[in-house]
């Protein structure tokens, strides 16, 4: 039986509903000629013309012909220019795209060479840069400022850093400046004011997170919408740490060069900006958004030098490597940032985090992930918690200025083996100490702290170490090239060797298969005399016969080409 063809819906309209239209649509002309009048909006006249009367009339047609092809003419040149543009930036888009093939076919082949160009020529997102430029700012700075975050101070400090400043031998200054005082406890901020400066000076500061620009007043302004600055662009600690560098650079009788250094999301450029009063330096919740050296000058005798983060080192724990390391969250492995999170909540109160972040009770970190994001709707498909990116999500936070939470510091004071009673005096030389401790204590009473009941009890890891030559950093990045050329080679040679015995010829399978069939066979007389019997039994010899026959068969079977795979084997079946 036919199936019934299906009809188009037909586009035919009722009467009413066609008038209607109608209706409405001389309407709408109506209104729009009546807004035309108000407005004056009158058709364009049509050019009259010189009139046949007018002298010289010739004349002034010439001119107007002359004006219409002059402006064909740029029409036309400025279409040739455009096109010419196009074809400049399409020819540079393939030159580079054949680059980077040819860069890529070059790693494949000869990854030796590809290691020796890229050590030339450095990236800018590569950690060899960063330490090159981070060596920059040690060597060309007079005073450095290393910058410790007040939540886990310990964890911010990097001894090599520090040895490598106070073993310089050229009257470099190093001080501590602890900055997200408003995110501790102000006992706890005393605490570490106090056990810091018996190694080196040290300054409290709240640094502004946004700087009000020009751009930003212009987008405000343009929007209407009312921001506020109030609690984002207040710093507290720059008039203090400015007296102390002026009073340095009068001693000096020159003037100074002051590098800021430190780990990640410490906030090194939004110091500068605040001592700046504007936005000088680039800041952003992301890590490693300085990549390279940068002057701010304060005044004509100071200098403030913005620089790269510092490296973590790869032996350190996963605590450390999670909070200190620049990780792109974006971009890394999930693992990594799952093992980071894992660490983070292994050394925190496990109330004290079901209280913040307002959850029920886990067994361990995934179910912490999973609730968290079934709470914030963070799903996939079918309703399946994100644990990844509620993972990535959870680590900007507590490495951000969002999460308030607080470290002890050590109960017995030990100083590290570079740091002697001599150095610390050297330190502290030049410096006017008491001002310092008084001003501190200013900073310390204006700034609001948070109660240590809504903020997180923290167990430092201790000191992070950091990689600041850049012979010793270890690129992650070739390696991963490597192996993944190594794995590629090894899988063409197992193509290659599986082309080439089965394009073999059946005669050289079956003298392969001889004297396979006679391996096994001298195998097989050697086990069955090891008992010490010297004796073979018949009954064996047959059996042997027959199991090589066997094999020979199979084995001839399995490698005959693909035509004569349908026909029927009689010695399979006769054995």
């Amino acid at each position: 039986m036919k199936r019934p063809k299906l009809r188009k819906a037909s586009k035919r309209l009722s009467c009413h509903k066609r008038y209607k239209i109608q209706k409405k649509i001389r309407e709408h002309h109506r209104k729009v000629r009546k807004e035309a009048k108000k407005r004056g909006h009158k058709k364009p006249k049509k050019d009259p013309g010189i009139p046949s009367a007018a002298p010289f009339k010739e004349e002034l047609l010439r001119e107007a012909e002359q004006r219409k092809q002059r402006l064909e003419e740029l029409k036309q040149k400025q279409k040739l220019n455009r096109q010419k543009e196009h074809e400049k930036k399409r020819k540079l888009e393939a030159k580079k795209n054949a680059a980077k093939i040819k860069e890529k076919a070059e790693g494949k082949e000869s990854p030796g060479k590809s290691k020796g160009k890229t050590n030339k020529l450095l990236n800018k997102n590569s950690k060899k840069s960063f330490c090159r430029e981070l060596m920059k700012v040690l060597e060309a700075s007079d005073v450095v400022l290393e910058v410790l975050d007040a939540r886990d101070p310990m964890g911010c400090r990097c001894p090599q850093l520090e040895q490598a400043v106070t073993c310089s031998g050229g009257n470099k200054k190093l001080l501590l400046v602890l900055n997200k005082t408003d995110l501790v406890p102000k006992d706890n901020l005393e605490k570490w004011l106090n056990y810091l400066k018996k190694e080196f000076p040290t300054v409290a500061f709240k640094s502004a997170t946004m700087m009000k620009d020009k751009t930003m007043q212009e987008q405000v302004t343009k929007r209407r919408a009312r921001v506020d600055f109030s609690e984002t662009s207040q710093y507290f600690g720059s008039k203090c740490l400015l007296k102390l560098l002026q009073e340095y650079s009068k001693t000096q009788d020159k003037g100074i060069q002051v590098g800021v250094v430190g780990f990640p999301n410490v906030g090194k450029s939004s110091i500068i900006n605040s001592l700046k009063g504007k936005r000088a330096c680039n800041v952003g919740l992301a890590r490693g958004v300085t990549k390279s050296m940068q002057i701010v000058h304060l005044d004509k005798q100071t200098k403030m030098l913005d620089s790269p983060s510092i490296i973590a080192d790869p032996s350190n724990s996963t605590l450390a490597l999670a909070l200190r390391s620049i990780i792109d969250t974006e971009g890394s492995d999930s693992a990594d940032v799952l093992e980071g999170v894992n660490a983070i909540i292994n050394h925190c109160s496990k109330q004290q985090i079901m209280m913040h972040y307002n959850i029920p009770d886990f067994r361990d970190p995934e179910e912490f992930l999973s609730l968290l994001a079934q709470k914030r709707g963070m799903l996939k498909k079918g309703g399946v918690p994100d644990i990844e990116n509620m993972a990535k999500l959870v680590l900007c936070d507590w490495t951000g200025a969002r999460i308030k939470y607080y470290s002890q510091p050590p109960g017995f004071q030990k100083p590290p083996p570079y740091l002697t009673e001599q150095k610390i005096a050297e330190m502290q030389e030049g410096f006017n100490l008491n001002n310092l401790e008084e001003e501190n204590s200013n900073t310390v009473q204006a700034l609001k702290h948070p109660s240590p009941a809504s903020s997180i009890v923290f167990q430092s890891a201790g000191m992070t170490n950091g990689t600041i030559e850049e012979n010793k950093v270890i690129e992650e990045g070739p390696e991963w090239a490597n192996m993944e050329t190594s794995k590629e080679e090894e899988e063409e040679e197992e193509e290659e060797e599986e082309f080439t015995e089965s394009d073999d010829d059946e005669d050289d399978v079956e003298e392969d298969d001889d004297d396979d069939v006679e391996e096994e066979s001298q195998v097989q007389v050697t086990r069955r005399t090891q008992p010490g019997k010297g004796q073979t039994n018949p009954t064996n010899s047959k059996e042997q016969m027959a199991g090589n026959e066997r094999s020979r068969s199979l084995s001839f079977s399995l490698d005959k080409p693909a035509d004569e795979d349908d026909a029927y084997d009689f010695n399979t079946d006769y054995v």
